[in-house]
């Protein structure tokens, strides 16, 4: 199995690089799993019937609402961590503080080692596209995986944890604990 990324190449409107053309990398996803067949296939990977999985299904999606809408990191065995974030503006007095200042309210999730690991080992497929829609190349990644980590500053590949696709991509994990975002927000 290998992850599938197309690169197309777009006219630069802002920028560095702005009135060039570049390859702009984005993954290609595919179709969008519904719960009743992650459902059916956890069902068939445990033994379990797919009516006793659903009743389980069921009974995590709420414990895991509950104990995140209270303000607790919720363990998703297998997958990571989730918790509340949030995004508001700063102000300057105390007596300013309310809840008005509250833009936008997140769920922040923080994979698990194995999940990253797994991730980092799976092959990556590229396939090239130029401006006018026609493939150009394609490439296939067989490394150990050499992407950036946009946990890590300084990654491996010496490069930055700017988005590469024009601005379009972003990370849901924050902005790396409570910093002001440029905007003057914080998040967490």
């Amino acid at each position: 199995m290998a992850l599938k990324v197309k690169a197309q190449e777009k006219l630069q409107k802002i920028g560095k690089y702005e009135g060039t053309y570049r390859y702009i990398m984005m993954p290609e996803l595919y179709t969008s799993l519904s719960q009743e067949k992650v459902i059916q296939e956890a069902a068939l990977r445990s033994g379990v019937s797919k009516g006793v999985m659903q009743v389980c299904w069921d009974a995590a999606g709420e414990v895991i609402k509950a104990w995140a809408t209270e303000g607790h990191s919720v363990a998703l065995p297998g997958l990571g961590t989730m918790r509340f974030g949030l995004r508001a503006k700063s102000v300057e007095k105390v007596d300013e503080v309310k809840t008005g200042l509250i833009s936008s309210r997140r769920i922040i999730f923080t994979p698990a080692v194995d999940l990253k690991q797994a991730l980092a080992g799976t092959t990556i497929q590229i396939t090239c596209y130029d401006r006018d829609g026609n493939e150009v190349k394609r490439v296939t990644s067989t490394d150990p995986g050499t992407v950036e980590d946009n946990e890590n500053p300084e990654n491996e590949n010496g490069g930055t944890n700017e988005p590469t696709n024009g601005g379009q991509g972003g990370n849901t994990g924050g902005n790396g604990g409570g910093e002001p975002n440029p905007d003057g927000s914080t998040e967490d």
